[in-house]
């Protein structure tokens, strides 16, 4: 069993971070839309994030971060903190304390400190690699909602469970992604080599090769899996998507279509912003 420490840790400063207006949550309500099942749908109320809306250079929220969000640092490489504007209590962000951009490669000191926080706290890790991956700032995060064991880390944990245990029994989805079942997830010295394997089978390049990966990407992994997605477009019929609606989750405003998803349904929202397999020779969309 894990000691859940950081969790333990996030539900503290949380509570001081509400009562001084550091942590800002965002009010959503579940809608039930037909045909959106197995994915969540959620509405945000209200105005969105000032991240968001605000146009123009957005000041680096992580350079400093905020001391009130702080959960803890790990040596000198990284810093555990709440993000600002959950939707989900206690969803955290793993940053790297010195500059590093969102766009280029994950390093090895990236994966170490994801195995620390996992060791500790598990649930479900999502990277956005860019604005096109739906990542609204350039510093370097990933990002984790923790889960207790046995509890479903997402929407859908079950269909990507299938997807591994059965692959041929399976629908076959029509855009660029890899899939593998995770081998250590509480070490987690299998990660970098999932990574750069994927990134091997999505195209996307390798570090000795390219000072950044050649697409933008999301990163979604649990315990038991490891999911990326080749991306090509933030945004669709007015949702924005970023990692978490490949594992189920999407979440709409005022500038969302409602009617567009109900007619053509959560898959085709994915398939719009994700980069599509050829139509011939298309090998390697599954690992």
């Amino acid at each position: 069993m894990r000691a859940e420490r950081y969790w333990q840790q996030a539900r503290s400063v949380s509570e001081r971070a509400l009562d001084s207006g550091a942590l800002v949550p965002l009010a959503t309500r579940v809608l039930a839309l037909p045909g959106v099942d197995p994915f969540l749908l959620r509405r945000l109320e209200g105005a969105p994030p000032r991240h968001l809306s605000r146009e123009g250079p957005k000041p680096n929220p992580f350079l400093p971060w905020e001391a009130p969000l702080e959960i803890g640092r790990l040596a000198d490489s990284h810093a555990l903190i709440l993000n600002k504007y959950p939707v989900q209590p206690c969803h955290l962000l793993l940053i790297t304390q010195g500059w590093q951009p969102q766009t280029g490669w994950l390093e090895e000191a990236d994966w170490r400190a994801v195995a620390h926080v996992a060791g500790d706290t598990g649930g479900l890790w999502f990277f956005n690699s860019g604005p096109t991956a739906g990542a609204s700032q350039p510093h370097r995060h990933l990002q984790l909602l923790p889960r207790h064991p046995g509890e479903p880390s997402c929407p859908l944990a079950s269909v990507l469970q299938n997807h591994l245990q059965e692959p041929e029994a399976q629908p076959l989805w029509s855009w660029l992604f890899a899939l593998s079942p995770r081998s250590d997830p509480r070490g987690g010295t299998d990660l970098p080599g999932l990574y750069r394997e994927h990134a091997r089978r999505l195209a996307l390049g390798c570090p000795e090769e390219t000072r950044h990966p050649c697409h933008p990407y999301n990163l979604i992994f649990d315990d038991d899996w490891f999911l990326t997605v080749r991306r090509v477009r933030e945004h669709c019929a007015g949702f924005s998507v970023n990692g978490l609606g490949f594992a189920g989750f999407l979440l709409c405003t005022a500038h969302s279509d409602l009617a567009w998803l109900e007619r053509h349904g959560p898959w085709r929202l994915l398939a719009e912003v994700a980069a599509q397999r050829p139509e011939a020779g298309g090998s390697g969309a599954r690992v």
